[in-house]
């Protein structure tokens, strides 16, 4: 099988995107993480735009990669420079890459327009930028910019670039669709046009801007190339970059026809994708293809009665695959076949009457706000309630808070709660930085000796969702907890015209299916 070499410029051109920064040690942790999956190009940044990139090329020396070549970025030599003169060129020698991405222009209008110089001078700067690079024992990938817009406008002109590039030394050129602009048809044609024209491998490098990245670059490779250059997530300028998750995917998955990553790569797609997402404290898409958590999560009634005969009915491969995971969902729109699927963890007998007891409940809630979608924890806790086997183990028996501030404009913010254990009363007190958090740390001083389980519990997230706005501050409120242990993460839901007490509730729900899997793990022991 043909192998297809994947270049992740997520270093450079995904921090681009609004909002994007890396850290030094962020560039070095997804460096490694990328080789470990087999990337075979990972583009680190250009060393002649600021002291973090350049301190990069340095310390990236000094990992233990296995598979992946590091690359610097940069541009042609400037007009009327010499190439041994120019800056730029010498901050990419001294950044110690042997790969070195060099851009250059590919339209005759950005050669007039943007470089204000003519046709022949932005062919000798690439030929003696590249010339001056591979002298220096440098391996040199020649991306050419705007070469799509370029070549609808003078084809001949753009592919002269690239001839003049291949013949000074570039191992490969890759046609950029700088403006993300092109259809898929045109990168055919253009691809194969090149393809005949140049003694070089091809690659290409499209963005997003008409939503047909992962498209042109698919019709890209079945017309020859052999490169693919990305970002882990799509992230870019403007609309962003093709996205390497879905490219890798579809070739590895649906293409069957090429050999990308090391072996079992593609299984940590999903992995991947979270860890940089993680890396950058954003938040999943969940809606991403591949590896978004809602990509094969099952919601109409229909839909999950076929997937339990048949995953095939509504999926197009094994989550597995990717390192994801299917999931079933429960709300209004459900059908008794989305609950039965959810509950057989439960080891409950598929007891119709049950099954419509549980489904009428959550049709109930979801009328007043509640949504369990992603309130595992809690729809958990309601199958048990219906079953008839929930116990709580605690009792409210009333909480206070106080949120104080002075004339500085410093909070104090202190949680009371009474809670009954059995026929023993507690009644605790504790500040927090929050509402929240104060009730948290009231609640932990008045439970942890009597349920140890519940010192490996910490909270990692907390959203709070108006649900009726038209009532404006009297608008009731959704609160949503996730929480994790050494063994597991889950949801809980609150609902309540008080933001407070919703977050009580979900607290509540939280700290209680937290004691309930701590007993069930125990009896498997």
């Amino acid at each position: 099988m043909p192998r297809i070499q994947i270049y992740d410029t997520t270093l450079r051109d995904g921090s681009q995107a609004e909002g994007i920064s890396f850290s030094l040690q962020d560039k070095l942790a997804i460096t490694e993480r990328l080789d470990s999956l087999g990337v075979d190009y990972v583009e680190g940044g250009y060393p002649a735009s600021n002291e973090k990139d350049s301190q990069y090329f340095q310390r990236v020396c000094e990992l233990p990669l296995k598979h992946v070549r590091v690359c610097a970025f940069g541009m042609t030599r400037r007009k009327g420079v010499k190439a041994v003169e120019d800056e730029g060129l010498r901050a990419l020698l001294d950044s110690r890459a042997k790969t070195i991405t060099l851009v250059g222009k590919s339209s005759l209008f950005q050669v007039t327009e943007v470089l204000r110089t003519n046709a022949d001078e932005n062919l000798t700067m690439i030929r003696e930028s590249i010339a001056h690079l591979v002298t220096n024992g440098r391996e040199v990938i020649f991306d050419a910019e705007h070469f799509f817009d370029g070549w609808k406008a003078d084809a001949e002109y753009s592919i002269a670039t690239l001839r003049a590039a291949a013949e000074a030394g570039a191992r490969m050129v890759v046609l950029c669709d700088t403006n993300g602009g092109t259809m898929p048809e045109e990168i055919a044609k253009s691809m194969q046009n090149v393809i005949d024209s140049v003694s070089v491998p091809v690659g290409i490098h499209c963005h997003n801007d008409c939503e047909l990245a992962v498209a042109n670059s698919l019709v890209a490779v079945d017309a020859g190339a052999v490169q693919i250059q990305g970002t882990i997530n799509g992230f870019g300028e403007r609309c962003g970059n093709v996205d390497l998750i879905s490219v890798i995917a579809n070739l590895a998955l649906k293409k069957n026809g090429y050999e990308l990553l090391i072996p079992g790569g593609v299984e940590h797609l999903t992995e991947l994708s979270r860890f940089v997402y993680e890396i950058l404290n954003m938040n999943f898409r969940p809606h991403q293809p591949f590896v978004g958590k809602s990509a094969f999560a099952h919601k109409g009634g229909m839909h999950v009665s076929g997937i339990a005969r048949n995953t095939a009915a509504y999926e197009h491969i094994e989550p597995e695959l990717v390192g994801n995971e299917r999931r079933v969902l429960v709300s209004e729109l459900s059908g008794r076949s989305n609950v039965v699927a959810l509950t057989q963890r439960h080891k409950i007998p598929n007891d119709s009457k049950l099954m419509n007891v549980i489904l009428t409940q959550v049709v109930s809630l979801e009328s007043i706000g509640y949504q369990f979608e992603a309130a595992d924890g809690s729809f958990d806790l309601l199958v048990r309630k219906c079953l008839g086997t929930f116990r709580p183990h605690f009792e409210r028996l009333s909480y206070h808070v106080n949120v104080e501030t002075n004339a500085q404009g410093e909070i104090r913010t202190e949680a009371t709660v009474k809670i009954r254990i059995g026929d023993e009363v507690r009644h605790e007190v504790a500040e927090g930085d929050g509402p929240v958090n104060a009730l948290d740390a009231a609640m932990r001083k008045a439970l942890n000796d009597r349920f140890p389980a519940l010192q490996k519990l910490h909270l990692v997230d907390y959203k709070v969702r108006v649900i009726n706005s038209e009532a404006a501050t009297a608008a009731g409120v959704r609160v949503v907890i996730e929480s994790q242990d050494e063994t597991a993460i889950w949801g809980t839901v609150g609902v309540s015209e008080n933001v407070i007490e919703a977050s009580w509730i979900a607290l509540v729900d939280s700290f209680e299916y937290c004691l309930w899997k701590d007993e069930e793990e125990k009896k498997g022991d």
